[in-house]
């Protein structure tokens, strides 16, 4: 073993020790010089980084350290009740750096932890909350552009490896750092305590155990307790003031030395001004002249030397600033406001508790396990989606908008509940009348006092999260074929090529494009048929992707090879019941297709195609009477001609042909679509 591991390990066993084991004075002085100088190069080290990964190791070192100050606390306690004295160091904090005044040592020992517990360490808390919501909300996006640039070949594999290991780290870091900070707030409360104690029982056990005096005792154990005070919040101070710095800390090319002196001096006509108002303050004010006067020729001294920048130096400065309004103008300074968000989620300010954790909302989490879930599903992988809030909204509104478009909306009320009642009487249960976003069922906005009242009646009680989701979830569903573009489709073909590569290579560039396969996949999607077996996919594109290059010949043969998956999908159980279409309109159809050499299409005539129409609805109506899904059933010759007479009017009702259903379920025939 290293002796740099020995070290550590040597130091954990040490503050072990100091939390059972009495320790002398001296060497309690040396420990204590100790704390101080590694407060000191804690705080010396976090100034000189460029980025806080640079010192990922500070939340461990920061529990280390507070844990050693914290053992030292309980060493010099036990020393300073037991004997009556604690070492040089605390001694001279007490007597020579307060002056041996009590009160002074008091004062200045509140006024340390003051600053330490309300300044640095609140603010320092709450920075690194912040940062680590972010970190973590900003992950997924980070992932994305990682993944973007490495499928351009903007960037290696081994970079990309190295990016995401950083964002991971990042996270991981500024996660760590959120629960740090609250060992430098712990340790501030434990420094008052402490010093109560030692305040309280020094000057009993002075009296009782010593024989001092009540003014005597109280002089030398609070001379005692102060300098421990003191000495003891010095190098938290220091953590404290680091630990501010490392959660601040944006990453730049300088360290925090270089990043504010170079900046605090960009502008020297700024120094100029300052130096002016220090002069007149000087001028116009009782205040001492020889304070204020050099001062104020220290800051017109460094504004004439900064101002004396190089002719070329200065000549390109100038030509800069000329040149970035004029960039400023060019189309170009637009080009960002052009992206659009490919999901966004927006909502009322009366919703903001849905989004807001503090509040004890859970939509983030809901919409990254919608993700997971679609993923599952569909075998996509659904973008990032922006959430943000709306004033432009009603207050309880909420909308979702896919590349810009909105794809629906809807209104909650947070403090109800949402009762829907497939059978149960109307009005057996009192509450707001509106209709379920995502199926568009009739349904109650109830209170909570009618929630249980609502369920025995048969109601099915939904809380407005879970309203939200499921919204978001169809939506989705259902338009999942619209975020499937061709940058998708690739990074899909990269991760079956990781496993699969002959399979990708017989498929594509050659015989079918990038953007053949995201037309078969995504006519997939749109008849909710998952992708997530890209292996029989690709396997069916590999065999007929040679003699034909039209994608609904591709898209059947695919739904063909996926029979078993697309059964279970549709089947109950063994049984599958389904509205069969008669030969007659079947012949409609098979007579209105038209065949031209850039593919076939569907001619019917306007009033056979609407007494077809009319027909399915009628079917579907009954069905939807006694509570069955409808399933039409036809030959494979006509199935995605009915599905293009269908779509527009019935586009979730599933069309299958009979090459699509396993031989071992029951098909049953609950209606027939037929024409006179």
């Amino acid at each position: 073993m290293k002796a740099r591991d020995l070290s550590v390990i040597f130091s954990v066993i040490l503050i072990v020790a100091m939390l059972i084991i009495p320790f002398p004075t001296w060497l309690l002085s040396l420990l204590i010089i100790t704390n101080i100088s590694l407060a000191l190069l804690v705080l010396l080290t976090s100034m000189n980084t460029k980025e806080p990964l640079q010192f990922s190791v500070f939340p461990s070192l920061l529990l280390l350290l507070t844990l050693f100050r914290l053992g030292l606390n309980i060493s010099t306690t036990r020393s300073i009740l037991s004997k009556g004295q604690a070492g040089d160091v605390i001694e001279t904090f007490g007597t020579f750096v307060v002056g041996g005044n009590i009160i002074v040592g008091l004062v200045v020992f509140l006024i340390l932890i003051i600053i330490q517990f309300i300044v640095i360490t609140k603010g320092s808390e709450r920075v690194s909350e912040v940062a680590a919501r972010f970190a973590l909300d900003a992950m997924p996006g980070k992932q994305m552009s990682i993944d973007a640039d490495l499928n351009a070949g903007m960037i290696s594999d081994q970079e990309a490896r190295m990016r995401r290991e950083k964002v991971s780290r990042e996270s991981d870091f500024y996660g760590a750092m959120d629960g740090a900070s609250k060992f430098v707030k712990g340790d501030a409360i434990a420094s008052i305590i402490i010093v109560i104690i030692n305040l309280i029982f020094g000057i009993i056990i002075g009296m009782t155990q010593k024989g001092l005096g009540i003014q005597e005792a109280a002089s030398r154990y609070s001379l005692l307790t102060v300098g421990d005070g003191i000495v003891s919040q010095v190098p938290a101070l220091l953590i404290s003031t680091a630990t501010g710095i490392v959660v601040t800390r944006a990453a730049s090319d300088g360290n925090l030395g270089q990043d504010i002196v170079s900046q605090l001096t960009a502008y020297p006509k700024m120094l100029y001004i300052a130096a002016v108002t220090i002069f007149i303050l000087g001028i116009a004010t009782p205040i001492n002249k020889l304070i204020t006067i050099p001062i104020a020729a220290a800051l017109a001294f460094g504004a004439y030397r900064l101002s004396r920048v190089p002719l070329e130096e200065k000549d390109l400065l100038e030509t800069e600033n000329e040149v970035q309004p004029e960039e400023m103008k060019t189309p170009e300074s637009v080009i960002s406001l052009l992206n659009i968000d490919p999901i966004e989620f927006e909502f009322g300010y009366g919703l903001i508790p849905l989004a807001d954790a503090n509040q004890g909302g859970d939509l983030l989490d809901r919409i990254v396990m919608i993700r997971r879930q679609l993923a599952l599903e569909l075998g996509i992988v659904i973008p990032v989606v922006r959430i943000r809030d709306n004033i432009q909204l009603q207050p309880n509104e909420y909308r979702l908008k896919i590349k810009g478009n909105e794809m629906g909306r809807g209104e909650i009320l947070l403090d109800h509940y949402l009762a829907m009642s497939p059978g149960a009487e109307d009005g057996a249960v009192e509450g707001i009348d509106t209709v379920e976003p995502s199926f568009g069922l009739p349904a109650k906005w109830i209170t909570e006092g009618m929630k249980e009242q609502a369920e025995i009646f048969g109601y099915t009680v939904v809380d407005p999260p879970s309203v939200v989701s499921t919204h978001i979830t169809e939506m989705l569903k259902n338009n999942a074929y619209e975020l499937l573009g061709r940058q998708e489709t690739k990074q899909l073909i990269d991760h079956l090529k990781e496993s699969y590569p002959i399979l990708v290579e017989e498929v594509t560039p050659n015989p079918l494009s990038v953007g053949e396969i995201q037309k078969v996949l995504s006519k997939l999607l749109k008849e909710n048929v998952s992708i997530r077996n890209l292996t029989i996919i690709f396997e069916t594109l590999a065999d007929f992707g040679k003699m034909t290059s039209d994608t609904d010949l591709l898209t059947e043969y695919v739904r063909q090879s996926l029979a078993r998956q697309i059964t279970h999908q549709m089947a109950e159980g063994d049984v599958l019941k389904v509205i069969t279409v008669s030969g007659r309109v079947e012949k409609i159809i098979a007579d209105g297709v038209q065949q031209t050499e850039h593919g076939n299409y569907l001619s019917v005539d306007p009033m056979d195609s609407q007494k077809i129409i009319e027909a399915i609805a009628k079917q579907i109506e009954e069905l939807a009477i006694v509570g069955q899904s409808p399933v039409i059933l036809c030959s494979p010759a006509v199935r995605m001609y009915i599905r293009q007479m269908t779509e527009r009017y019935f586009p979730q009702v599933p069309i299958l042909s009979y090459n699509e259903l396993e031989a071992n379920v029951e098909v049953q025939s609950v209606g027939v679509v037929n024409v006179e």
